[in-house]
């Protein structure tokens, strides 16, 4: 089987045959929420990325030591460009709501944290705060200033670009296309128009702290650089983030950090296309912008939008539909439904040769899709065809061990998808002297009501009174639950 793990590395233009710093153990850096308001799906696409590829390298054997940051202070809402400019995010939100800065931040990154639970992400190692590490960040500027990469201004600090030779070597916004690009609107205390500030000086800011150039606050970029080096050394290897990202915010982290430790900050750096909904970029005005929180208001589950979420390859811009949310409902229903009617089978019996080989193949299949730049579609359309011939041996008779073994391998891939393929939608219901349930791994609650009316349905299909029995199972439905008529008793879903 092979073994061979290749990424596309953004630096480089070309995939790489990834190998870690450290045998067995994978340092991984995630760009995080700027916890000014509830994430919304465009963000999540990138987050549920990051959460596919730790569990694959996990799948792999590695032990993955993740961080993402919480960005509290300092990104502006002009974020294209190097030096952003606008209003802090998080203040212009507190003013709009009347609150406290802080406390805007507080309440924000609950929410995420509610978020990422409702979508099965896997938690990080670390999740530093920026405001937790302003004396690591004016340490690493005193250190740029030290090496002539900084310079203090009027109380901000401002990297001097054409101080770092390999400025633009990620995003191809070289020093010489900056310069070809003179802009009109300079701030006249810079060397450089394209300079980017490290601390800025601002008295109308409300987030303020002390430094040796004054009150002040520090740069997003900065933020990302420091608090990566402190949890996971000076070279990291992977960071992920959006294609905004590349440039300005991870161009000038290389800078940073490079510049003040003189090491290769990451080894491979790896970015999410954008995700388009009903075909366009997501924005308010268009009314196509979805935070989490609107799609399970509209009773989607959360585990659809996860799958839809990771369906397609990273690197491809992915389209967001209400209607390919339902699919996306249906094939999670569907791959829940093949793992429960396996976790079921009780037939004994000599294994089918089939099955094993079936097994073998899918797990090689599955393996050399996902080690070739997480080929996720691929992937999953090697566990579809796994599902289908499978199935084909379910409907002739199939043994416990071969269905374990199916099982098994299902709960394999599921430890990668993170879909939580074992939670049974479904009880199964016995009628004897009272209402007996079995075979429930995610017990389904029932309301007394639908008990009750179960029990009498029951009774009515022993009279052989199959009218009334069905205008009862029809009541059901309308009550959102659905009943299955099986060997060994009713199998009740919700509908």
């Amino acid at each position: 089987m092979s073994m061979v793990l290749k990424f596309y590395n953004t630096l480089s233009n070309k995939k790489e045959v990834f190998k870690p710093l450290k045998k067995g153990v994978v340092s991984m850096y995630n760009c995080g929420p700027t916890v000014y308001d509830y994430a919304h799906i465009g963000n999540f696409r990138a987050y549920i990325f990051a959460d596919v590829l730790r569990r694959y390298l996990e799948y792999k054997g590695f032990k993955v030591k993740q961080v993402m940051n919480i960005t509290d202070v300092g990104h502006m809402t002009v974020d294209e460009e190097a030096d952003g400019k606008g209003e802090d995010k998080i203040e212009m939100k507190a003013k709009e709501e009347k609150k406290d800065p802080f406390q805007i931040a507080k309440e924000y990154e609950k929410a995420f944290f509610e978020d990422i639970k409702k979508l099965n992400i896997k938690k990080a190692m670390k999740y530093p705060r920026a405001t937790d590490h302003i004396k690591e960040m004016i340490r690493t500027i005193e250190t740029l200033i030290k090496k002539g990469c900084a310079y203090e201004a009027n109380g901000s600090v401002y990297y001097d670009i054409t101080r770092f030779k390999d400025y633009g070597k990620l995003s191809g916004n070289t020093v010489d296309k900056l310069k070809a690009g003179k802009r009109i609107d300079v701030i006249r205390e810079k060397r450089n128009w394209f300079d980017f500030a490290l601390w800025k000086k601002d008295p109308k800011h409300i987030m303020q702290w002390d430094s040796p150039w004054g009150r002040g606050f520090p740069g997003w970029h900065i933020e990302c650089s420091v608090m990566g080096m402190k949890y996971l050394g000076d070279t990291l290897d992977i960071h992920t983030g959006g294609e905004d990202n590349i440039f300005p915010h991870h161009e000038c982290e290389i800078a940073q950090a490079e510049g003040s430790t003189g090491k290769r900050f990451v080894r491979y750096w790896l970015h999410t296309r954008h995700l388009l909904v009903n075909g366009e970029k997501m924005s308010k005005s268009k009314g196509n912008f979805y935070t989490l929180r609107d799609l399970l208001e509209k009773g989607y589950d959360p585990k659809a939008i996860r799958y839809l979420l990771l369906s397609g390859h990273y690197r491809i811009r992915l389209n967001f539909t209400e209607e390919g949310l339902k699919s996306a409902e249906e094939t999670v229903r569907r791959f829940q439904d093949f793992v429960s009617s396996l976790k079921g089978a009780k037939q004994k019996g000599k294994p089918n040769p089939k099955v094993k080989k079936l097994v073998k193949n899918v797990k090689k299949d599955f393996e050399e899709a996902m080690g070739d730049d997480l080929n996720i579609s691929l992937a999953l359309g090697k566990v579809f065809d796994f599902v289908r011939e499978i199935n084909k041996v379910i409907s002739s008779g199939i043994g416990n061990k071969d269905a374990k073994l199916a099982y098994e391998t299902m709960l394999g891939f599921d430890k990668v998808l993170g879909l939580k393929l074992d939670e049974v939608r479904f009880i199964k219901l016995y009628v004897g002297e009272k209402l007996k349930f079995k075979d429930s791994v995610s017990f389904l609650k029932l309301p007394k009501e639908v008990e009750k009316l179960i029990e009498k349905r029951e009774k009515l299909r022993k009279e052989k009174k199959w009218k009334e029995a069905d205008d009862i199972r029809n009541k059901i439905r309308k009550m959102g639950y659905i009943l299955e008529d099986t060997e060994t008793g009713v199998r009740v879903k919700k509908a």
